[in-house]
């Protein structure tokens, strides 16, 4: 506190994107909020921030956010304590329940509850007690290829490998943008200057990706691609490694890539594995797949040496990667390719966390997470005890899904089909969402429980720093106290669960802060015997380095035998599906009225479609237009800025072209979380700025079939005059 000015200054984590930057707020005697900036003292951002830091003021003063208890009436929404909330919430789901079984009702958590650690920690036992088998996630719109395959791989979906970008000397970003999106899977904050600090030391990055992004045209070279074909060039950099080294020889680059392959293989000597990939990959050579991605094979084969050259390198795929047909294969790919060139769990290579809390240090070995069960209509496969969400529109019309939960999303905007899920949630028996505002989604519950959030919450970052790529950690306490007619995130979740629970007429027991369960994680975590705790953390508002990463994987592998199962058999196999779709590309035969392919995008000022609602974020031109190349916009006759109509199978918008050489000819891109001016959404900034959605086009059919991920990059499209 400074006394002369009665200005006090507040340190915290931005919890808005995945880079966690350090904030530095400065506040008056009147609790404004004078300036936010970045902390220069945090070990890990150094200072930097991007400009959506400033939404978290914009958010704690927004007008339309919700503070308490709404309900959705004939006459429109009105106010109501939080006990008849609560008791309403509970009475419903325990009588639909009763009458249709546990599965009537549905979930869904949005991308926002892993930004909070109040839900993190009370949100499971909440779902225990619910107890249905119909829970959707937005890990299924976006990443749910790395998961998967690091379960089958390394023995658990949380067992993620991260670019140490810090060390790198040869870094390939194959559809990511973390200048827009500041890391992805990666929690890497002021990555700007961390990729231009390969090149200071002599690296070099690349980005392979159908549009010329942010991040692209500050790199040593950018490749175009052809949408969704990611797999062929994957196994061409693959099978050229390989060839290039028929006997990996010993070197101390990657416990993976030497004599200690075999230990870590479930196949057996390391020889043995080498023989079956090349096999099951031999005809995908630089030549035979140069067609279908639009690379030059020259192109592919200089990519492969580069990496397998470098002192150090790493492939890091990303969203592009992931949201196409064969995502789990692309993820598996690029694994194989970090292993077999020596920089899996190698300085400089793909990496793994030792973060302060340990989201799997109770998992088991050898568990299966994968298909235990599958969804109503079309059979897809569980993963970790969710559905995949292309599935939940589909499941809610036909029937089986009574009453919905979501939690801090809107996957009206966010999941393929958006069209439909919208006319879906029209007919629930009952819906409750948690969330700030009434948006597209919100608008259809019953009753909507909003919590506190951003400056009022006390946070650690339990998802992100397990994907550091550093070892830190960080906690921030509340800038702000919550008013007597708010309720945090974590006490709604436990004031629910235990009116499941508590017999009729029981007194309703008092919800436990679950910042207790995080001092026992610091205590008995990883670094608690070098006295790390959360009042150490508390005392030390910046934040704690722990150090850089280093080898792990041999002590973490949690595979029923502790060896990297290189060779899954369930990724294999499904290489017989990537090549009935290479035979059919190199027929390209087919004759479709669709004749574009459509690509997504996101702005740096924009976090999925929940930041929509600060002006200062959304002001300026016009973002949400149709990408365009001049030679495809020619060929129709479309003149930039024109308004143009675009078509898939499941639905049309209209939207303002931007001509432009930045994306490939006949591919083209609307940026994701648009679409703001459907009927009842109550917000005020973002209707002007309301956009198209991108997911009024995607298509809920179009899915990678071994994961059950949605396929959203390379759906076909026509544009109509």
């Amino acid at each position: 506190m400074n006394s002369s000015t009665n200005i006090r200054t507040h340190y915290r984590a931005c919890n808005l994107c995945e880079a966690i930057c350090g904030l530095e707020i400065t506040v008056n005697e009147d609790n404004e909020i004078l300036t936010i900036k970045g902390d220069e003292k945090d070990p890990f951002s150094r200072g930097h921030i991007c400009p959506k830091a400033v939404g978290l003021k914009d958010i704690y003063l927004d007008k339309n956010r919700l503070k308490q208890p709404v309900r959705r009436t004939e006459s429109g929404w009105e106010t109501i304590s939080w006990n008849e909330a609560f008791d309403e919430v509970a009475s419903k789901l325990k009588s639909i329940q009763a009458q249709h079984g546990k599965d009537a009702v549905g979930v869904y958590q949005g991308n926002p509850s892993v930004h909070n650690s109040g839900t993190l920690l009370s949100a499971p036992a909440f779902l225990r007690v619910l107890g249905t088998k119909n829970r959707f996630s937005a890990t299924s719109a976006d990443q749910l290829p790395h998961h998967f395959v690091s379960s089958l791989m390394f023995g658990h979906p949380l067992l993620l490998p991260v670019p140490d970008i810090d060390r790198t000397d040869f870094m390939l970003i194959m559809g990511g943008n973390p200048l827009a999106s500041n890391g992805s899977m990666m929690t890497v904050p002021d990555v700007a200057n961390r990729l231009k600090a390969i090149q200071k030391r002599g690296g070099k990055f690349v980005v392979i990706d159908p549009r010329k992004t942010e991040t692209a045209k500050i790199a040593d070279q950018h490749i175009f691609i052809k949408p969704a074909t990611d797999v062929y060039l994957l196994l061409a950099i693959l099978n050229e490694i390989l060839t290039l080294t028929p006997s990996p020889s010993p070197t101390e680059r990657g416990a993976t890539h030497s004599d200690e392959l075999s230990p870590l293989s479930r196949r057996g000597v390391g020889g043995e594995v080498v023989s079956q990939l090349k096999s099951a990959i031999k005809s995908y050579t630089p030549e035979a797949v140069a067609s279908i991605t639009g690379i030059p094979s020259e192109t592919i084969k200089n990519l492969a040496n580069d990496i397998l050259t470098a002192k150090s390198a790493v492939v890091y795929g990303r969203m592009g990667v992931s949201v196409q047909a064969f995502g789990g294969v692309c993820q598996w790919l690029i694994n194989c390719i970090n292993i077999f060139t020596g920089n899996m769990d190698a300085e400089g290579g793909a990496m793994f966390s030792q973060p302060a809390f340990d989201l799997w240090g109770r998992a088991k070995k050898g568990e299966n997470y994968f298909n235990r069960y599958q969804s109503a209509v079309r059979k897809l496969p569980e993963f970790d005890g969710e559905l995949p969400v292309s599935a939940m529109g589909e499941d809610i019309l036909a029937g089986g899904i009574k009453a919905l939960f979501t939690v801090c999303g809107n996957p009206v905007l966010s999941t393929s089909n958006g069209t439909q899920l919208d006319t879906a949630l029209e007919g629930l028996d009952f819906m409750v969402s948690v969330d700030i505002f009434i948006n597209e989604t919100t608008r259809h519950a019953n009753i909507i429980l909003p919590p506190t959030t951003g400056l009022e919450i006390a946070h650690y970052d339990l998802a992100f720093h397990n994907l550091g790529i550093r070892n830190t950690a960080k906690y921030s306490v509340p800038l702000f106290e919550k008013d007597n007619n708010q309720r945090h995130d974590w006490e709604i979740f436990e004031e629910i669960k235990n009116r499941l629970t508590s017999e009729e007429g029981a007194e309703i027991p008092t919800p436990k802060n679950p910042e207790e369960k995080l001092a026992m994680a610091m205590q008995f975590g990883p670094y608690g015997k070098d006295g790390l705790t959360l009042q150490k953390l508390k005392d030390n508002p910046h934040g704690e380095d722990l150090g850089a990463l280093r080898p792990c994987l041999k002590e973490k592998l949690l595979t029923d035998n502790q060896e990297i199962n290189i060779i899954p058999d369930l990724l294999l196999n499904d290489l017989e599906r990537v090549n009935l779709n290479f035979q059919k590309l190199l027929k390209d035969s087919e004759n479709t009225k669709f004749d574009l392919q459509l690509i997504g995008r996101r702005h740096l000022r924009s976090n999925n479609s929940w930041m929509h609602n600060t002006e200062r974020l959304v002001k300026g031109r016009d973002r949400c237009t149709l990408m365009i190349h001049p030679e495809t916009a020619a060929n129709r006759g479309i003149v930039n800025l024109e308004k143009v109509q675009i078509e898939s199978r499941v639905g049309k918008v209209e939207i303002a072209v931007e001509i432009t050489d930045e994306i490939m000819p006949d591919v083209v891109s609307i940026p994701h979380g648009f679409g703001h001016a459907r009927k009842g959404v109550q917000l005020d900034v973002a209707v002007a700025h309301a956009g198209v959605s991108l997911n009024d086009l995607t298509d809920d059919l179009l899915i990678d079939e071994l994961t059950g991920n949605s396929a959203f990059s390379g759906v076909p499209v026509r544009i109509l005059r």
